[in-house]
């Protein structure tokens, strides 16, 4: 007779039964699917231009990015450096925006994300807008 499975071994401390041996049952998913991303906002204008202000900046998330994310986001005041288009490193004060949103909105969440960039980039006269996205879990 043939018989076909893998083979089962226990090894216990307990009382030597096989019960004691079971692999405990993996702990319940906490939250739901979300994505996560991130957009990255310089200050410095390559045109020359002033540094776009806290002020400013703000008055942008009241305009643009709360209307089409009125649920929450965060704001990050962050420095970073880049290499422009010329290939010279820049350094610059920055911001960083946290946006948070169910996975089944993504398809709808990706245009206004698009569209949040390239009015930042249009109004202050920047070469980009950085994006980073990530899947994740959140609960609330």
């Amino acid at each position: 007779m043939l018989a076909v499975g893998a083979p089962v071994a226990y090894a216990t401390l307990g009382t030597g039964s096989p019960s004691d041996a079971r692999p405990a049952a993996p702990a319940a998913a906490r939250g739901k699917a979300y994505v996560e991303t991130r957009l990255f906002f310089g200050t410095e204008r390559p045109d020359g231009g002033a540094d776009v202000t806290d002020r400013q900046f703000l008055a942008f998330i009241d305009e643009e990015v709360t209307p089409r994310f009125p649920n929450g986001l965060t704001i990050q005041d962050g420095r970073g450096q880049w290499r422009d288009s010329h290939g010279v490193i820049e350094r610059e004060r920055s911001y960083e925006l946290t946006l948070l949103y169910p996975e089944s909105e993504a398809r709808v969440r990706d245009p206004q994300i698009e569209r949040i960039r390239n009015a930042y980039e249009k109004a202050y006269a920047q070469d980009s807008v950085a994006r980073l996205e990530e899947r994740t879990t959140a609960d609330f």
